[in-house]
Formats: C-alpha cells, sequence, structure tokens
C-alpha cells in the first residue's frame, strides 16, 4: 500500500507587533499587552502544528502566511508573505502560494489547537474536497482544500457572523464535499481570552493571559 499523500499545514499571521494585533483588546489590554498575547497564541499554534506533523503518518510541510517581518517564534516553517487585500484575496493566494496538493490553513486566534485536532482535519481532506473548522462567532479558524481554487475563496465575507455559513454555501455551490472539524472558541475579545486561557491551562497563551492579571 502506497504512503498517504504529502500534505501542508499553514497558519496566516500577522507578526505579534504592538499596535498591529489583537486591537480589540484594547482596553483593558494595553498594545504591548495585547501583542504579547497575540504571539503567545502564534506560538502555541505553530507548536500545534508541529506535534500534528509528528504524529500526521505522512509528510507534512509547515509555512507560515505571515504579514510582517519573522521573529524568534518561528519553530522551522517555510514563510510566505501575504499578498492580496481582503483576507479572502490574502487565503486564496496563499492556497496558490504553498506547495501543490491538500493543504490545511489555520489562523492565530485559537491557541487551544492541538495536534490531534489538526491531524484529523488533515486526515479528512483524503476524503472530502474541504474541511472547515468552525469558530463560536459565526466564522472559522480553518480551511482545508484538497487542491487549490480562488473561486472557493474570493468574494466570501470575512470577519462577519454569517462568514462560516456564506463561506459554506461557496463551497457547496462549487460542488465541493465539505468534513467540518471541531468547533473552537476565536479569541477575539478579553472574554474570549478568559475562556480560552480556562479551557487550556498549559499553553503559553494561557500562562501570558494569567500575568496580565486582568478581571475579563
Amino acid at each position: 500500500m502506497s504512503a498517504p499523500a504529502a500534505v501542508t499545514l499553514a497558519v496566516i499571521a500577522k507578526a505579534p507587533v504592538a499596535g498591529r494585533v489583537k486591537t480589540r483588546l484594547c482596553p483593558p489590554c494595553t498594545p504591548g499587552q495585547a501583542a504579547d498575547l497575540a504571539e503567545a497564541a502564534l506560538r502555541d499554534t505553530l507548536a500545534a502544528m508541529a506535534d500534528a506533523a509528528a504524529m500526521a503518518g505522512r509528510a507534512v510541510h509547515r509555512a507560515i502566511v505571515l504579514d510582517g517581518t519573522p521573529g524568534v517564534w518561528l519553530d522551522g516553517e517555510q514563510v510566505i508573505a501575504q499578498r492580496g487585500g481582503g483576507l479572502d484575496e490574502r487565503l486564496a493566494a496563499a492556497f496558490e502560494d504553498l506547495r501543490d496538493g491538500p493543504a490545511l490553513i489555520v489562523g492565530m486566534d485559537t491557541p487551544q489547537l492541538t495536534g490531534a485536532l489538526l491531524a484529523e482535519a488533515l486526515a479528512a481532506l483524503d476524503d472530502h474536497d474541504a474541511v472547515l473548522g468552525p469558530a463560536t462567532d459565526g466564522g472559522y479558524w480553518g480551511i482545508g482544500l484538497r487542491r487549490a481554487d480562488p473561486r472557493a475563496l474570493i468574494g466570501v465575507p470575512m470577519s462577519v457572523e454569517h462568514t462560516l455559513a456564506a463561506q459554506r454555501a461557496r463551497l457547496a455551490a462549487l460542488g465541493l464535499d465539505v468534513a467540518d472539524a471541531a468547533t473552537l472558541v476565536d479569541v477575539d475579545t478579553i472574554d474570549d481570552a478568559a475562556r480560552v486561557a480556562e479551557s487550556a491551562p498549559a499553553t503559553a497563551f494561557a500562562r501570558a493571559f494569567a500575568g496580565l492579571a486582568i478581571a475579563a
């Protein structure tokens, strides 16, 4: 029996620079504190990606699709510069810029992600054309495609309460069979941050949040 096809696992992220990331956490956070939380979440996401690659039973290429300058938080991932306007265009471009074959792209706002969850989402692309990781706010934390296709993303409204529904409708309109991964909380607000930190106490994000001594 031949080995499973190689896959790509990527995070689309902003470099955690004060004033450019997690601005919705300010206040109560300062811009510097919000950037510290963003960096912790990014480190957790990259660690989960490495764990997923180790347990996937196949070749997994890891990448970061980055807006900004690479930092010390990198852990061996290929760095690909973001291009495009809105998030729909940047995601479509990211899929095109990644290696050929199945790919899963996740955001940097779900530090509770685990290697097991990511490995399961990657495996879903063996039997489905696409996979979505729903978020409780009506968006999604990850999207996977067996083959890059800009039509799957261009024009889908992003960062609104019906993003997930619109994305699901777009994939269905293209005749793609979609699997769902686990539903997670995106860290958008300070209340979200508190919930995620409590649910994943072993993460760098939880430690960073505890160090803020902020009552959500």
